[in-house]
């Protein structure tokens, strides 16, 4: 492991997504010395305790000696964590990966401070396969920029966008993305059943056939357009699968549904930083 991720990172919620980063740190061998959670929930706790991670109920007690402070709590309660941690974050580099917070609206929670990188994660990344995109401001340095990478990057891919609006596009394509292929799991399942499957066949079909198409995307040199293609012999089986799709306009369905996505996300944002600033 790089000397640079050689931090002591605070973790402000303890839930899935925060045990996600916590299990591929481990993984890439930070000391869990090095890593504090602060989580009222006892269950939470316990949890993380077996793995030797120290826990505490207390938000100030566990930011102390933090280098990285990981926000990782429901949007609704965030005004309400943040408020007694004003003005105490200002030397230490936040990472948010609460969905829907605007940097600008933790920066005015907190004093001020700039120094904050947001994150949407996705929930993959609870297998080590995740995909998140991250924004940071002009005022988070290099530095910190490679050590947010290498911390993200122990449970998946970690993309860097240009623009924060890009988050709500990043949101639209893989935060909400995993919903978007189980939904067509279970659609594959439920057809197959239909067509005389055994239901434990048709699922072990249908999840070993999304597992291969997404290795071979992955490690093409070819693009997902032209993997279908080579897969869709004329007048085949393939293609009278694929004209219902096209007939039933899938394609402009989907992009439909992610431009709603999309527009959900900002509203999201607008309504988080809303609330804020009536506290």
């Amino acid at each position: 492991m790089a000397t640079s991720l050689n931090q002591n990172i605070c973790f402000i919620g303890g839930g899935n997504m925060a045990q996600a980063l916590i299990g591929g740190l481990l993984s890439r061998g930070l000391p869990t010395t090095r890593i504090t959670v602060s989580d009222p929930v006892e269950q939470i706790r316990q949890i993380l305790e077996e793995k030797g991670i120290q826990t505490t109920t207390d938000n100030l007690e566990a930011i102390k000696n933090a280098d990285v402070v990981v926000l990782a709590v429901k949007p609704q309660v965030l005004a309400t964590v943040l408020q007694p941690l004003k003005d105490l974050l200002s030397d230490k580099l936040v990472i948010s990966i609460i969905a829907g917070a605007e940097i600008q609206t933790i920066s005015d929670l907190i004093g001020g401070s700039q120094r904050i990188v947001r994150v949407m994660p996705n929930t993959p990344a609870l297998v080590q396969t995740g995909a998140h995109g991250i924004y940071a401001s002009e005022a988070v340095n290099a530095q910190d920029r490679e050590l947010t990478s290498q911390i993200l990057a122990a449970t998946g891919l970690a993309i860097w966008v240009d623009t924060e609006a890009q988050i709500d596009a990043v949101t639209a394509v893989s935060g909400s993305g995993p919903a978007y292929f189980f939904y067509l799991m279970e659609s594959m399942i439920r057809a197959g059943k239909n067509l005389g499957l055994d239901e434990k066949v048709a699922t072990a079909l249908t999840l070993q056939t999304a597992l291969g198409a997404a290795q071979m995307a992955i490690t093409s040199s070819n693009s997902p357009a032209e993997l279908r293609k080579n897969v869709t012999s004329p007048n085949g089986t393939t293609q009278a699968a694929l004209e219902v799709f096209d007939r039933a306009q899938i394609s402009q369905n989907i992009q439909a549904a992610l431009a709603a996505a999309q527009k959900r996300s900002q509203e999201l944002a607008q309504e988080l930083s809303d609330k804020t600033k009536s506290v």
